[in-house]
């Protein structure tokens, strides 16, 4: 019945299985098409999809036809089936390094599916349906946790078709299986893939379907070394915003956007908001809505103002407003080229400081910890390549905090961590760093890698190792003393632990610059106190670090309020 769908099935293999079955996924409903006798009944299904899900039709029988009831509506999805035999299957011999495939036991790990599912611009599910599936045997929700670090970097979901509508072809499906972009170990997905196989084995099942889109070279590559084969089966899908790439024509130059830019764009898009690349390398789009029109690149708008910005890209400048505004700030001096007695004074007395060019960006010229004169002269002399104007401030002991501000209210906070690596045992200091900048990289799009340098030398050599030697498994190492992105750092979301009062400081501060978004990078001895001071402000903060915090829908809110989602 699956795997030719231009034959239709007899009332005897029809037999004891249930009819029209819909299965809600939490993200969106599975309509078994094998168990529908009408195909207007499909359309029907697909018709009742609600706003913001994704509803899929698979198996369904005669698909040109189905799409020919209702062409406005239904699409064929340029996806491939593939099925998994599954009494042949053979496991791994050996079990995949530093990763732990276990059942879901929680709401709270439903949440974290969430997490994976954001990371990887899915859509997320609805965490009580998901659990509510999860306690009844139908549904299969599997996690994978480092061992290393204990986190979870995976999920996959599994549906047995035999005890969701007695099916008489004892299938199974595997839906979502997604892993960490850059924290995952090598091998994640095979690991989750061969332990609901595996599930499915033990339950005597005959196969294990998928669905996978036409162009993910990197699954395919997987599913066939795990002996996956194509079948026929297609899926159906309802034409929506959430599906609109799929089915409609996207604005050249999209593809060539970086990941903060593109964001954007789809976002835009899923609203029926009119998208024109304008420059792909700068990230430049204009939005239009009627007869209104928005330049954006990233998260700079029109409606940030060159006085604004101006205010941001003077770190002396913003200071003082900081000051005024009544943000506490740390304790700071001026430098320039011959003049640092001013610096130098406040080094004796605060032990420690930070220095950097008073204007710049991503991290660039900055020196962390200098507690000497040679060492302020070698470090004041990086800044001036970026600045003729230095800034030196205390070093404050804390965690790096970004609390993104939109339209005057706190979207997001993450605490933004310098890049480390961790240990396996087997790789030196160099290739651990090579291989985690290589994962940043590509999930990135480019915008993030560990510079293998003489200050990455120094970090390394700080925490007690050299670059060619072997730490033991699960080792941390911090290779990088700033956590600023571009240059490998990572960043949690710590929004819902955020203490009000900074909340409330973050705001008065994009107030104070006047600015409608803005990221505002402050230091804090702990996420949940209250105790903080402000480092600077960012006025094209990146929107896609956020996860999986609403960051990109508020920042189109504020654009385009008539499309705000209700």
């Amino acid at each position: 019945m699956t795997d030719r769908s231009w034959r239709e099935p007899s009332a005897h293999q029809r037999q004891g299985m249930r009819e029209d079955v819909v299965l809600d996924m939490g993200w969106g409903r599975l309509v078994m098409g094998q168990t529908f006798a009408d195909l207007r009944g499909i359309v029907d299904a697909l018709r009742a999809e609600e706003s913001g899900e994704r509803d899929i039709c698979i198996y369904p029988r005669d698909p040109h036809v189905l799409v020919g009831l209702a062409p406005d509506e239904l699409f064929i999805d340029p996806s491939y089936t593939y099925r998994l035999d599954l009494h042949r299957y053979r496991p791994r011999p050996e079990l995949i390094r530093d990763v732990f495939v276990r059942t879901a036991t929680s709401r709270a790990d439903m949440e974290a599916i969430n997490e994976i599912y954001a990371l990887n611009g899915m859509v997320l599910g609805e965490a009580d349906v998901m659990w509510a599936n999860h306690r009844t045997r139908c549904f299969t929700y599997l996690i994978a946790e480092d061992q290393r670090t204990g986190r979870i970097i995976g999920t996959v979901t599994g549906v047995d078709h035999a005890l969701a509508f007695d099916d008489p072809e004892a299938g199974t499906s595997l839906w979502c299986l997604a892993v960490h972009n850059q924290d995952a170990p090598p091998g994640t997905g095979e690991a989750l893939v061969r332990v609901l196989a595996e599930r499915y084995v033990g339950r005597g099942r005959a196969y294990l379907d998928l669905s996978v889109m036409h162009d993910n070279e990197g699954a395919i590559r997987l599913y066939r070394k795990l002996g996956f084969g194509r079948v026929s089966a297609v899926c159906v899908k309802r034409k929506n915003p959430i599906n609109a790439g799929l089915f409609a024509a996207r604005p050249p130059g999209l593809e060539a956007l970086n990941p903060y830019a593109l964001l954007i764009a789809e976002e835009a898009l899923r609203r029926g908001i009119r998208v024109e690349v304008t420059d792909p390398e700068w990230g430049e789009l204009r939005l239009s809505v009627g007869g209104r029109t928005v330049v954006t690149r990233e998260s700079l708008s029109e409606f940030t103002t060159a006085v604004a910005m101006s205010r941001c890209d003077d770190k002396r400048v913003t200071r003082r407003i900081m000051e005024r505004a009544g943000v506490r700030v740390a304790r700071g001096a001026l430098a320039c080229e011959g003049e640092l007695d001013e610096a130098l004074a406040l080094v004796a007395e605060v032990g420690a400081v930070v220095v950097k060019p008073a204007r710049g960006e991503q991290g660039r010229g900055i020196t962390v910890g200098v507690r000497d004169e040679a060492g302020l002269q070698r470090a004041v002399g990086l800044a001036l390549q970026f600045c003729p104007d230095v800034l030196v401030e205390e070093l404050v002991p804390g965690q790096d905090l970004r609390v993104l501000v939109i339209d005057r209210a706190v979207v997001a906070a993450a605490v933004r961590r310098p890049a480390e690596v961790i240990g396996d045992g087997r790789s030196t200091v160099t290739e651990l760093i090579r291989s985690t900048s290589r994962r940043r990289e590509r999930a990135t799009g480019g915008e993030s890698r560990i510079p293998l340098d003489a200050t990455t030398t120094d970090v390394v050599a700080d925490a007690g190792y050299g670059m060619d030697d072997v730490p033991p498994n699960g080792e941390r190492i911090q290779v990088r003393r700033t956590a600023n992105l571009h240059t490998g750092g990572t960043i949690e979301d710590v929004t819902a632990e955020l203490h009000p009062e900074v909340a409330a400081a973050a705001v008065r501060a994009a107030a104070a610059l006047d600015i409608p978004v803005t990221g505002i990078d402050l230091l804090v001895p702990d996420v949940t106190g209250r105790d903080y001071v402000f480092i600077e402000a960012n006025e094209r903060p990146g929107l896609a670090n956020h996860e999986p915090q609403p960051t990109v829908e508020r920042f189109v809110d504020l654009l385009f309020p008539e499309t705000r989602k209700r």
